[in-house]
Formats: C-alpha cells, sequence, structure tokens
C-alpha cells in the first residue's frame, strides 16, 4: 500500500515540484513503510532513502519508489541534494507541522525553495480509502473482542493496572501490532479524569470503570471507550450514563461528510448541556483517527472544516463530576455522503458486572 501517486497529483495545486516527506507518519503514508527514511515525490518519480537497518525490509516492501540505502560517503542531505538537482527541483514542499528547527535548518541548505505544505499530506490523509478503511476495521475488531474479553475478566480487587495491562494482552493475543496509544483505565472518582493514567487503585462495587483503548492494524488505529458499572449503580450514575449516551447518539446522527465538526460536536454537547451537565464535558465530541491517534479534522467547538467522504471520526463525549465519577461512550465512524457507518460494534447499553 502507498499513496506516492495521490501526493504527487497534489503537487500542482500547492504550486510545487516535489514534495518532501520525513516523519514517521508521514513516510508510512506515501509509501507503506517504517523505515525512519526520507521521501522525496515528484510528479514523474519518487524516491526513498534508508539506512542499513532497513534497505532489506524496504526492497521487499516498497514499491513505486527508487531506494537507495545511505552510507557513510551519502548521507539523507547528500541524496536530497543529488535528487534536487537531477530532478530539477525548485519548488519542494515539506512537513511543517514535523520538522524540527534543527532540521529545517539542515534541508533550507538544500538547493530549493522549501515551502510549508502539511496540508498537502493531511487533506489526503483525512479521507480514508477502501484499503486504509478495511485496516482500520480489522483493528476494531480486535479491539471488540478484546473487550468481550475484559467482561470476563474484570473482579473488585483488581487493581486498574492489571486490568490495563490484560487489555493489552487480549489485544495482541488477537493480531494487533501494538497499541494505539497506552490504555486509560480509572475507576470511581478517578473517572473524572479524562485521560487518567492507571493506578495501583482497586476496582470496588457500586463504581464506574471507564476504559479507553485501542490498536494497530496494518499500520492503522482502532479507538474505543466504555464505561462499566461494577455492580448496581446509584441512580445519579445512571442519569449521567444515560445523557452520555444520548448525547453520543445524537452527534452520531449529526455526522456525515460536508457537515462542519462544529456542527456535530455542537449537537452533542447541547444534549449534555440541557441536562444540566455542559461545565463538565470539556473536550470535542471528536478526533480524527489513522496512522495516528489523533488526526484532523475534528469535530469540536472550533474546526468549521466540512468533513470529507471517508474521514475517520471518533465518536466520544464525556461527563466527569470531580470526585464522583466519569462516563464516556466512544465509537469511530466513518463518513459518508449519506451519513456514517460506525466501525465500533460492542454494545453500548451499560454494562452492569
Amino acid at each position: 500500500m502507498n499513496h506516492l501517486k495521490q501526493i504527487a497529483a497534489k503537487l500542482d495545486e500547492y504550486k510545487l515540484d516535489a514534495m518532501l516527506i520525513t516523519s514517521d507518519p508521514g513516510e508510512y503514508y506515501a509509501i507503506g513503510f517504517h523505515g525512519e527514511g526520507m521521501v522525496i515525490v515528484t510528479k514523474n518519480e519518487s524516491r526513498y532513502f534508508t539506512d542499513s537497518r532497513y534497505i532489506e525490509a524496504a526492497g521487499n516492501l516498497v514499491t513505486g519508489a527508487a531506494i537507495t540505502m545511505t552510507d557513510r560517503n551519502k548521507n539523507f542531505m547528500v541524496l536530497a541534494e543529488q535528487a534536487v538537482r537531477e530532478l530539477g527541483i525548485q519548488q519542494m514542499g515539506f512537513e511543517d507541522g514535523y520538522v524540527t528547527v534543527a532540521s529545517y535548518n539542515q534541508y533550507s541548505k538544500l538547493p530549493c525553495e522549501l515551502v510549508p505544505a502539511q496540508s498537502l499530506v493531511n487533506n489526503l490523509r483525512a479521507a480514508k480509502d477502501e484499503e486504509e478503511i478495511a485496516l482500520m476495521k480489522r483493528a476494531q475488531e480486535i479491539t471488540d473482542q478484546a473487550f468481550d474479553a475484559i467482561l470476563k475478566f474484570i473482579q473488585p480487587g483488581m487493581t486498574e493496572q492489571e486490568i490495563a495491562a490484560r487489555l493489552q494482552y487480549e489485544m495482541l493475543c488477537r493480531g494487533a501490532e501494538k497499541m494505539s496509544f497506552d490504555p486509560i483505565v480509572v475507576s470511581g472518582p478517578n473517572g473524572s479524569l479524562p485521560h487518567g493514567i492507571p493506578s495501583e487503585k482497586k476496582v470496588q462495587k457500586g463504581e464506574f470503570i471507564t476504559m479507553d483503548f485501542g490498536c494497530k492494524f496494518g499500520g492503522y488505529c482502532s479507538d474505543m471507550t466504555r464505561t462499566i458499572a461494577l455492580g448496581e449503580p446509584t441512580e445519579e450514575m445512571r442519569k449521567v450514563y444515560d445523557t452520555v449516551l444520548k448525547a453520543q447518539l445524537a452527534g452520531i446522527a449529526k455526522a456525515k461528510a460536508g457537515v462542519p465538526g462544529k456542527e456535530i460536536h455542537n449537537t452533542a454537547a447541547k444534549v449534555i448541556e440541557d441536562a444540566g451537565y455542559g461545565a463538565y464535558f470539556g473536550h470535542g465530541f471528536g478526533h480524527s483517527v489513522g496512522i495516528e491517534i489523533h488526526e484532523s479534522p475534528n469535530a469540536n467547538g472550533r474546526d468549521e472544516t466540512p468533513m470529507p467522504v471517508g474521514a475517520a471520526v471518533s465518536a466520544e463525549p464525556g461527563i466527569y463530576l470531580p470526585g464522583k465519577f466519569g462516563v464516556r461512550i466512544e465509537d469511530v465512524l466513518i463518513y459518508t455522503e449519506e451519513g456514517n457507518v460506525n466501525l465500533t460494534k460492542s454494545p453500548k447499553e451499560l454494562i452492569i458486572l
């Protein structure tokens, strides 16, 4: 899998002769390979440079680009300068969202003008194609299966860390390459921390347990959150859970290609606000997911970007009551012209263990 042709097709629109790609996610999007290398894309050809650690694997996996290995005499900059001269590159875009000042100072020595062009790659990555969606679907299937397994594992007295460790084990056993991010497992009062870190706290009867987790398959992420009750919940806990679920369903109903993320967020946020919990929902309704766990565009209160067909965006409203508990429910949606397709199949009605 690679997207060299799609990148090349956008060069004229950005008035570029070439695109320089050096970030890990950019490299993977361009050539479908992680090799700590450098990619230069022009309209007529692409070149990929990497070192001896990755050259054999690159030769087996990378297509559509000429592959060259760096050595002591020909480092990345020497090979890049050679490509710029041989290909007649005058205007070359670069990933300004990833390039450090130190790296920019190096690249600026190339005999061409460097042009910030992060949006070229970001806009392409925002709309997933069928192959990307298939990988994300498989990643989510693994994640759903891990959730089903963890429900059979959780017992009172276990620590949040034990549950987090087991989630990772369940996903890896089912074919996950790695985690999308460090799992979040928080219970009881810790649940009011949206990005709380699993601790040695033991889960107890009468508490909510919120689990936010995901894995990578084929280089693409899954992401889901479920909040469950360990033992019978209080009336207040049920009310908050029902409010979050209603907000999520309202946002999902609004989510489709062409709708700005801001409108989707506001639709869900209004449900929470009308229920009297507006002050306890501080983050966005959702973020794009793909090679990275946080991409763009986003379904938050600020993003006015219309969602493209093929956008993969989380749907994750929450309510967090300090000192008491928190609730978040999260799925990942693929946006279509008609609406959306929900990749997440795990149940959302309140589960009581």
